[in-house]
């Protein structure tokens, strides 16, 4: 049944703002940050253009050339469930939920087709503990999986 055309084309352009955010974004970055090297905003943030040719965490970044083309692959078949799934769900918060990890996946599924890796920037830490450098689309998949989570087996 879904949520109605007009709610739906909202979450779509919602997955298109977190992709063109992501990317304007990692154009910034690409333009005024040094690879590698850290420019401090706060104590605990900074900006570190990183390269990660992996999955989340770098997870498999050193394994050859395959696991580009199995994320991209992997990335394009999850993205096409999701905007199905949206299509489907009757409850507008999950699918805004899901139209940030569509975007988000989208975002870095961009970046590998372009480039072979995703390019990340943000940089949080405390002291010199470091969270792996992110990007936006990661946000938005990590704030719309919390949020589809706390959503789970409700009407939302």
């Amino acid at each position: 049944m879904g949520i109605g055309k007009v709610k739906l084309a909202i979450a779509y352009l919602t997955s298109l703002f977190v992709i063109l955010s992501d990317q304007i974004s990692k154009v910034l970055a690409m333009g005024y940050l040094v690879p590698f090297e850290s420019k401090p905003i706060w104590p605990f943030f900074s900006f570190t253009l990183a390269f990660n040719s992996g999955s989340a965490f770098s997870f498999l970044a050193s394994t050859g050339a395959w696991h580009t083309w199995f994320f991209v692959g992997f990335s394009g078949l999850v993205s096409l469930a999701i905007a199905c799934w949206m299509f489907r769900l009757n409850h507008t918060k999950q699918v805004f939920a899901l139209s940030l990890i569509l975007g988000g996946a989208l975002g870095n599924l961009i970046d590998r087709l372009r480039l072979g890796h995703v390019i990340d920037f943000i940089d949080l830490h405390i002291g010199v503990y470091h969270w792996p450098v992110f990007n936006l689309a990661d946000t938005a998949i990590c704030i719309g999986a919390l949020g589809l989570a706390l959503l789970w087996g409700r009407e939302a």
